[in-house]
Order: structure tokens, then C-alpha cells, then sequence
């Protein structure tokens, strides 16, 4: 009999949990972790525990993590109001004191893996070249920029994850006693738009929000599946031996200008949708509002 791999998810009563679980469930001994048991629409999500990641004490949620085969950290904070700069920056300053809260508990812990939901904005500068048709495609091997909070803090996390994977950094145990370092195993997934909505709520004719819609849509089942093979793939090891990956999640779209032949390649990634064909009726109704003659197939 198969013993299940016991699996953390951090923000677990988010947007991306609520694509993730109902896959998670049927094969994780899954232990759920927010500061809150709703999600926005107040229903209740099962199982949820309250823990707060930005607390620096990590003794008060530590035993969450024991045991752990891999944490899946999709915790997340904003400011109450994102239009004053300064609250945004403090904001998302704690969500990477929440990332490193993350992966030091899991390597005081012994957790083999963590993947993390970064996103597709950690070199959100780069897309803008792409719309104007001076940039062509971005990959994972890039330099990140980011022109705004929210972007930088995602980029920080990635830097940060690779610093623990490297594993070369001394931490104390839990008697004070020094351990020896070993490295934590990272994947970052740059999230890209996982709503279906998304080309609906473009102004018809905007072609060039529809184009950005196309490229970066990613189903559930294709979310489900990059999640899982990050967790379960043996090994993620880069070309140095350091176990550190950042992967574009995003559906095999035709529209597609961030790569993912790395998630192809290391972890056997087959995204089995495609927005150009999912969303086939809203390309042509947004090509005829534009009034740009010789609509073009969807295939």
C-alpha cells in the first residue's frame, strides 16, 4: 500500500488553492494552513488551521511543517490600499518575510521541497516590450525586472528560494546547537492568468489586452498538473547540481511569449489546453469590434 506523500499548503483558502485542491485532496495527506477558514465568497473551506506565516516566531506554527514531505506556499498579503506606494511596499515586504519564515521552518524541519506560487510579474517589465513588438519571448533564464512592488517582492522570493537552495548557509537547531546545512529544494512557478473570465472583461476590439489574454492563460487541469509534477518529480537539479527551478505556468498557448520548454523538459510538463482554441468565440467577437477584416482561425 502506497503511503501518501503529506503535503502543507500555505493560503490555502485562496484563489489558487481552490484550482489546486480538489486534485490535492484525492492524492495528498493534505495539512492547510491561512489565517483565515473562508475564502472571499465566505464559504467555508475544509480543513483549513489558522496559522500567521508573518509571525516571527516560527515556534507557534513549526509542527505544521514536521513531517513534511514538500510545502506548497501560496500565502499571500496586500495593503489595504494598493494606490499608496508606501503601505504597497511594506505589504509586500512581509510577504517575503513570509517566504523566508516558509523556508527556514521547512529546512529546520527536515521538508525536502518547497514550491512556491511566484508569478508571472517577478519580469513583468519585459512584457510590455513584447505588446509593443520590440521583444519577442521571455524564459525563465532571464534577468527578472519588475517595475512595480508586487513584482519585485515575487522576484525576491525566487532569489531567496535559490540562496536556500544552494544550501550553504548554517542555522542553529532548536537546543541552539549548530546543524549542518543542506539544501532546501525550490521551484517557483510564475503564475499567469488562471480565470476563464479574463477575455470577457476586455473592452471589445482591445486587441492587444486580447493578445496578452491569450498568452498567458493557464486551465485548471493544466495548473493541477505543473503543481503536481513540481512536487513529485525526482529530481529538479539545475545544470550545477543546485535543485532550483522557476517555471512559466501557463497553458501550450499558440499566444505565448514566456517559455516553458525548462518545465517541459525537467519535470515532463504536457499543458493539454490552449487558449487560442479554448476561447475561439472571444477572438473572433473581439476581432470584429477592432473591425479588422479577414478574421483569423482559431486553429
Amino acid at each position: 500500500m502506497n503511503t501518501k506523500r503529506k503535503v502543507v499548503i500555505t493560503g490555502a483558502s485562496g484563489y489558487i488553492a481552490s484550482l489546486l485542491l480538489p486534485a490535492f485532496r484525492e492524492r495528498y495527506d493534505l495539512t492547510l494552513l491561512d489565517v483565515r477558514t473562508e475564502d472571499r465568497e465566505g464559504n467555508t473551506v475544509e480543513g483549513v488551521q489558522i496559522a500567521d506565516l508573518t509571525e516571527r516566531n516560527r515556534d507557534s506554527y513549526r509542527h505544521h511543517f514536521r513531517g513534511a514531505d514538500a510545502v506548497v506556499h501560496l500565502g499571500f498579503t496586500q495593503a489595504d490600499d494598493k494606490s499608496d506606494a508606501v503601505q504597497d511596499f511594506y505589504a509586500e515586504l512581509s510577504n517575503v518575510e513570509m517566504a523566508f519564515n516558509v523556508y527556514q521552518t521547512s529546512q529546520e524541519e527536515g521538508v525536502r521541497r518547497v514550491v512556491v506560487a511566484s508569478s508571472n510579474h517577478a519580469a513583468d517589465y519585459y512584457e510590455r516590450l513584447i505588446l509593443d513588438k520590440r521583444w519577442d519571448v521571455v524564459t525563465p533564464e532571464m534577468r527578472p525586472f519588475s517595475d512595480n512592488f508586487y513584482g519585485w517582492a515575487k522576484e525576491t522570493y525566487e532569489h531567496l528560494g535559490f540562496v536556500f537552495a544552494v544550501g550553504r548557509m548554517q542555522y542553529h537547531g532548536l537546543q541552539g546547537e549548530e546543524t549542518e546545512s543542506r539544501p532546501l529544494e525550490n521551484v517557483q512557478v510564475r503564475i499567469g492568468g488562471p480565470r476563464e473570465d479574463d477575455l470577457e472583461r476586455i473592452e471589445p476590439g482591445d486587441l492587444r489586452r486580447m493578445r496578452r489574454g491569450l498568452a498567458v492563460y493557464i486551465s485548471q487541469r493544466d495548473i493541477q498538473q505543473l503543481f503536481i509534477k513540481s512536487i513529485e518529480t525526482e529530481c529538479i537539479d539545475d545544470e550545477e547540481g543546485v535543485p532550483f527551478q522557476v517555471f512559466y505556468g501557463i497553458s501550450g498557448n499558440s499566444q505565448a511569449f514566456w517559455s516553458i520548454v525548462n518545465a517541459r523538459k525537467v519535470i515532463g510538463y504536457k499543458p493539454q489546453d490552449n487558449s487560442e482554441y479554448r476561447f475561439s468565440d472571444q477572438i473572433h467577437r473581439h476581432v470584429r469590434a477592432a473591425g479588422v477584416d479577414g478574421t483569423p482561425s482559431a486553429s
